[in-house]
């Protein structure tokens, strides 16, 4: 244990202090993939099971009505289910970002050692390249990494919210007694 986190800090140090800022920005991108996925698997199944009993057991009478409502919660589902995509997709976009100013920041840092001692000290030179490179590494790693579960997402989203229309679709032709009111001009 100690020696990984020894091998974390010896990253992180060699990156430079950009690296704190993807790290926070890749914890809070994990978080919320996770807490999708548990959207997704654990929570929307009972959600849209209690709505669909709810609509197997509707007292509504007038069919025009009934398919307005249930717009409304095929709607809210789909916004549910997509809740935090968007969130998701930025932070994935601030990742290569955040290491491109860890490049910049490695890259001054190269010069001011150039600047001081010109090429003869390479173990400063060296330091200021490897906090130019980590850092794009870093950040292009972790937008990878939830660029693949950000497209899972936002198809699982789309495809759960048209079953789910699908579904209550059919739950509505099934109920007897509704009919369609025509007002008269």
């Amino acid at each position: 244990m100690a020696d990984a986190l020894f091998a974390i800090s010896s990253y992180i140090d060699a990156g430079g202090n950009v690296l704190w800022a993807i790290l926070i920005v890749a914890v809070a991108l994990w978080t919320l993939i996770l807490e999708r996925y548990w959207y997704h698997w654990r929570v929307f199944p009972q959600e849209f099971a209690a709505l669909r009993a709810q609509w197997e057991n509707t007292t509504l009478t007038d069919i025009w009505l009934a398919r307005k409502i249930q717009q409304m919660d095929v709607a809210r589902l789909r916004h549910q289910l997509g809740g935090s995509v968007f969130l998701i997709r930025t932070l994935i976009a601030m990742c290569p970002l955040l290491g491109l100013l860890g490049t910049v920041v490695g890259m001054i840092q190269v010069f001011e050692v150039l600047e001081f001692s010109g090429t003869g000290n390479p173990r400063a030179i060296a330091s200021g390249v490897s906090m130019a490179t980590i850092p794009t590494m870093s950040g292009l790693v972790v937008a990878l990494s939830g660029l693949f579960f950000s497209i899972d997402l936002a198809r699982a989203s789309e495809h759960k919210a048209r079953k789910a229309a699908d579904v209550l679709s059919q739950t509505l032709a099934k109920i007897p007694g509704l009919h369609c009111h025509v007002t008269g001009r």
